[in-house]
């Protein structure tokens, strides 16, 4: 949110802050969460670059597309071990898997 923006909802009596102040968060929990959601758009982003649907690329990695989708949404009940999994399986290197958690 840009500084005016934020500045005018703040005159208008509103409380401007973070998503990790709303849920609060510790800075231990929003890092997991930025981590699980590199993760996440990693394996999609390597779905779109393969230009397969869901139900294509799920098979592809051994599970249904409604658990392909879980991962791609960043859902909590799917385990880092399986977004690993996905983008190893999909043919991610784990430079690769180390530059998306970089970039974050």
């Amino acid at each position: 949110m840009d500084k005016e923006k934020k500045e005018k909802l703040e005159r208008a009596g509103w409380r401007v802050g973070s998503t990790a102040d709303f849920l609060g968060l510790s800075t231990e929990e929003e890092e997991i969460i930025e981590l699980r959601l590199a993760l996440s758009r990693g394996i999609k982003n390597r779905r779109l670059q393969s230009k397969m649907t869901q139900e294509k690329f799920a098979k592809q990695l051994g599970t249904s597309q409604s658990r392909l989708n879980k991962m791609e949404a960043g859902d909590p009940s799917v385990s880092f071990d399986l977004l690993i999994k996905g983008l190893v399986c999909s043919g991610v290197t784990i430079p690769e898997i180390s530059e998306l958690l970089v970039a974050k």
